[in-house]
């Protein structure tokens, strides 16, 4: 090959490795390019996915934050209305106890004091505290017996004993409530049980009353009429101990008793003037009473 021939050879063979390597850059770039903006898309997708997931999480945070208030506040509603309820019953228990150790009058009782009497025996509370005061008194007498050496007696209240105080109808309301007379039956039926259960074991019962003597009669056809019999006697009021003060009046009889040789074995009656005192023997038994009740209830208005 002549050197012209050569030299032509030599030129386009650079001239072809110039026009690949141009190729090749041209193609590297669009490589390039085209990774670019395929990872710019990708990146996108990732915090738009992002910030639609932050985004579902806030409503659900705020949801649930929604619902966190909402029960709180229906909680700390309950708790101020058991709380005004506990308030409420605490200062009537207080009141009560006052009342009781000084024989507060009918008028001097909040309305409030009044309503969880009502639901004191509305709610069961009367009965269940009645059934385990009986079984208390029965307990103690399945212990003892009476002495055949002297006289051993057993004081019953017959005023509080045989019926409802007889101030709660006219202190809770002024019409008839059929809860109260239930509670009424359920205390005589109950009180009639032990009654007779103590006189089969051989008990001497003296029953004792506020009531002046000249109603002696009258309160002794109310005995009788309600199933009451054999007691050894009934202990009424002189016109002359009238106007004493029931506990005094109470603690007389009890040491005139003493005195005469007579020992008393318990007390039972549901008002404190009868339980307070001196000669008040070995037991006294203190029966459930609605006007100076003792109940966990939440208060009813009616």
């Amino acid at each position: 090959m002549s050197a012209y021939g050569h030299q032509m050879e030599r030129e386009f063979s650079a001239h072809s490795l110039l026009s690949r390597g141009d190729t090749g850059t041209e193609m590297g770039s669009r490589y390039v390019i085209e990774s670019g903006i395929s990872m710019t898309s990708f990146a996108a997708t990732i915090f738009i996915a992002g910030l639609v997931t932050v985004g579902v999480l806030m409503v659900t945070l705020l949801v649930s934050l929604a619902v966190m208030w909402q029960s709180c506040e229906s909680r700390s509603k309950g708790v101020v209305e058991i709380a005004k309820a506990s308030d409420s019953h605490h200062y009537c228990k207080i009141l009560a106890l006052h009342e009781e150790l000084n024989s507060l009058e009918a008028s001097k009782v909040p309305s409030v004091c009044r309503s969880l009497a009502i639901q004191y025996i509305k709610g069961g509370e009367y009965a269940r505290d009645l059934n385990t005061t009986m079984w208390m008194i029965e307990s103690f007498f399945d212990t003892v017996s009476p002495s055949h050496d002297h006289l051993d007696v057993v004081l019953i209240d017959i005023d509080d004993v045989l019926a409802l105080d007889p101030r709660f109808n006219q202190i809770v309301s002024d019409k008839p409530i059929d809860c109260i007379e239930d509670a009424t039956y359920l205390k005589h039926l109950l009180i009639l049980e032990l009654y007779k259960k103590l006189q089969s074991r051989g008990w001497p019962l003296i029953l004792l009353s506020r009531k002046p003597e000249k109603q002696q009669n009258v309160t002794i056809e109310h005995l009788s009429s309600l199933g009451y019999s054999g007691w050894s006697s009934l202990i009424m009021r002189l016109d002359s101990e009238m106007e004493m003060d029931t506990r005094e009046y109470f603690s007389r009889q009890r040491a005139a008793m003493k005195k005469e040789g007579t020992e008393i074995i318990s007390v039972i009656s549901s008002q404190m003037d009868a339980l307070t005192g001196s000669s008040l023997g070995r037991r006294v038994f203190k029966l459930p009473n609605p006007l100076y009740y003792n109940s966990e209830n939440h208060i009813e208005s009616w």
